[in-house]
C-alpha cells in the first residue's frame, strides 16, 4: 500500500504508556500510520494544524486543554481533520461535550482491539463510531415525550445519508457545517438505538420516518 493511501493518525493522550500501546497496536495495520503523539489538548491542536492527519485519536481528560475543547478547535481551525474520542469516561456530560464539539465518534478504552481499529477506519471516512454503552446513554438522555423522534432537520440529514451522500456533501446541500451534520447523526443514532449509518437508514425506513425508495 502506498504511503499516501494510509490513514494518518495523531494520538493525543497524557499517559505515555497508553500512547505507546495505541501506537504499537495501530502500527501493525498496513493501512494505518501513526504520524505523531502528543500529551495534551493544546499540543493536539498545534500538531493537527502542522501534520494534517486524517484522524486525531483524542483522550478527554488532559492537561492544558481538555479533549472536548481541543476537538472543537481542531474541527473549527483545521478543516478535513476528524476527531475520534477514546477515553475511559462515559458520563452524560462528557459524551455531550464531545458530540457538541464535533467529534466523529466516541469509544471507550476497553473497546476490543478489532472494534477500535474498525472505528479508526470508519471515523477516518467520516462514519460515526460509538461504543454500545455510549449509544445507550445518549438514548437515555433523549427519552421522554417526543424526544426519541428525530427532528425534521435530523430526518433531512438521514434522508441524505440514504441517498449515499457523505457528511461533507450533506453539509453543502443543507448549508450547515460538516461538524453539525455529525452532531445530527449522533443524535439520530441515539434516538433510533443504532450505531452506524446503514442501520439508521434501515430502522428509519422500518418506522416510516423515511419514504421507501
Amino acid at each position: 500500500m502506498n504511503a499516501e493511501d494510509r490513514i494518518r493518525v495523531l494520538l493525543a493522550d497524557d499517559h505515555p504508556v497508553v500512547r505507546s500501546g495505541l501506537a504499537g497496536m495501530l502500527a501493525v495495520e498496513p493501512d494505518i500510520e501513526v504520524v505523531g503523539e502528543v500529551p495534551d489538548g493544546a499540543a493536539a491542536v498545534a500538531a493537527a494544524a502542522e501534520l494534517l492527519p486524517d484522524l486525531v485519536l483524542m483522550d478527554l481528560r488532559m492537561p492544558v486543554l481538555d479533549g472536548a475543547a481541543a476537538t472543537a478547535r481542531i474541527v473549527a481551525e483545521v478543516p478535513g481533520v476528524r476527531v475520534l474520542v477514546l477515553t475511559t469516561y462515559e458520563t452524560d456530560a462528557d459524551i455531550l461535550r464531545a458530540v457538541e464539539a464535533g467529534a466523529t465518534g466516541y469509544l471507550l478504552k476497553d473497546t476490543p482491539r478489532d472494534q477500535l481499529v474498525a472505528g479508526v477506519r470508519g471515523a477516518a471516512r467520516g462514519e460515526t463510531a460509538l461504543s454500545p454503552s455510549v449509544a445507550s446513554r445518549l438514548v437515555q438522555q433523549m427519552r421522554g415525550g417526543d424526544a426519541e423522534r428525530p427532528t425534521p432537520r435530523e430526518i433531512e440529514v438521514l434522508a441524505a445519508v440514504s441517498r449515499g451522500l457523505s457528511n461533507a456533501a450533506i453539509g453543502a446541500e443543507l448549508f450547515i457545517a460538516e461538524a453539525t451534520v455529525k452532531t445530527h447523526l449522533l443524535r439520530v443514532f441515539a434516538k433510533l438505538g443504532v450505531d452506524d449509518r446503514t442501520r439508521a437508514v434501515t430502522v428509519a425506513l422500518e418506522r416510516g420516518l423515511l419514504p421507501r425508495p
